[in-house]
């Protein structure tokens, strides 16, 4: 039995033998593991944050450094990867290209917008911004604010002449001032908040402080988009109802050519709309006004299919910040003459109606046609009290 047990014993011991002897020639006989592959320290793009050094530029001879031992410490911080970026090269971006097709692209290229150096298109569209738009732009507003102000110390408001005969001429009717004060409150709210968006931070900004002004500008900014569409439908409404009247006259010469006897105290006579306002109406609603319009449509990404690319924007931005500009200059003119400028002018928009005096002294053509019968007098039907209402 002890004999059997000895053999059994000895039997296993060679067979775990030959196996761990198997096992090591398998060892030696597979080839190397490789090494795995070192981390790339070229890009920025799979390049771990905490390995980064912030400090490198402190250390000794870091503005000697050449490319390769500056991409060791700082990845990203060498001049090739910025020489590549200021190239336009389009880098990585987590969105969808369709989307955002410039998401990958830092810096834009090189153009030359009217009154800018060739540089990239950003720093163009800032040049013209800063060095034209908001000087000049400013300048102007200020100018026709001091004429408006010089011209009304020296002359006043303007009176009436002759006295008023109490008989009302219906000079708009409820539709037409509906349509006119609809478009008046847009242009002023969006005036407003654009005049602060621009030129705010010279005069509010140092009064008010940081935190109020950029409450305030946040507040005016969703102010300007949400009256911006309500200005577009209604301006098209005004061109609409009114275009008929503002068609030229060759009266209109003579009335241009004698400065509407602002300066010389002389009505000088004229249909409907004078031709100071039809050229108001043609300059500052018609031409200014469609494309003060369309640009802010293309801001405010409301035209479909467009990519609003970066340019697109800058180029929609320039152009709606110059002629919003000309509009306001254009329209102070035309409030100081609606409001205090001239006595009568307002009642007419609130009320529909003016004198007979008022009429034939400031459009003696158009009274003229009224007493020949061409235009009635009231043009809206009045409705007797009691009468039922026809809808």
């Amino acid at each position: 039995m002890k004999k059997a047990l000895a053999t059994a014993f000895v039997m296993a011991m060679a067979l775990t033998g030959t196996a761990q002897a198997q096992q090591d020639r398998l060892k030696l006989d597979a080839p190397p593991a490789q090494a795995a592959p070192a981390q790339q320290q070229g890009g920025i793009k799979s390049q771990n944050i905490f390995d980064v050094k912030p400090d490198a530029s402190e250390e000794p001879g870091y503005a000697t450094q050449t490319n390769a031992e500056r991409a060791a410490v700082q990845p990203g911080n060498n001049a090739p990867m910025w020489r590549s970026v200021g190239a336009g090269v389009t880098g990585f971006s987590s969105l969808p290209a369709k989307q955002a097709p410039e998401a990958g692209n830092l810096i834009q290229p090189f153009v030359q917008y009217p009154g800018s150096m060739l540089t990239t298109a950003g720093e163009a569209w800032r040049q013209v911004r800063n060095h034209w738009i908001l000087p000049y732009g400013g300048a102007l507003l200020l100018i026709a604010l001091g004429a408006v102000g010089l011209f009304y110390w020296r002359k006043g408001t303007m009176q009436l002449h002759g006295a008023e005969t109490g008989r009302k001429i219906e000079r708009f009717t409820a539709f037409e001032r509906s349509a006119h004060w609809a478009n008046a409150i847009a242009f002023s709210i969006l005036a407003i908040s654009g005049i602060v968006m621009a030129f705010g931070k010279y005069f509010l900004h140092p009064i008010i402080g940081g935190t109020l002004f950029g409450w305030l500008t946040y507040v005016l900014k969703n102010m300007h988009n949400f009256a911006g569409p309500v200005f577009a439908v209604s301006l098209l409404i005004v061109i609409g109802t009114f275009v008929k009247d503002n068609l030229p006259r060759k009266e209109d010469i003579a009335w241009l050519l004698k400065g509407g006897g602002l300066f010389s105290g002389e009505e000088v006579p004229s249909h409907r709309f004078n031709a100071g306002e039809k050229v108001l109406f043609w300059a500052g609603v018609f031409v200014l006004g469609l494309i003060v319009v369309g640009s802010g449509l293309v801001l405010d990404m409301l035209i479909p299919g467009l990519q609003y690319l970066r340019g697109d924007m800058q180029i929609a931005h320039m152009i709606h910040a110059a002629a919003a500009v000309l509009m306001m200059a254009m329209f102070i003119g035309h409030i100081y003459m609606g409001t205090i400028g001239m006595a009568g002018a307002y009642s007419a928009m609130r009320t529909g109606y003016v004198d007979e005096t008022w009429a034939k002294e400031h459009h003696e053509l158009w009274y003229a046609d009224i007493r020949a019968g061409k235009i009635p007098a009231q043009r809206t039907q009045p409705v007797a009290p009691g009468a039922p209402v026809k809808v």
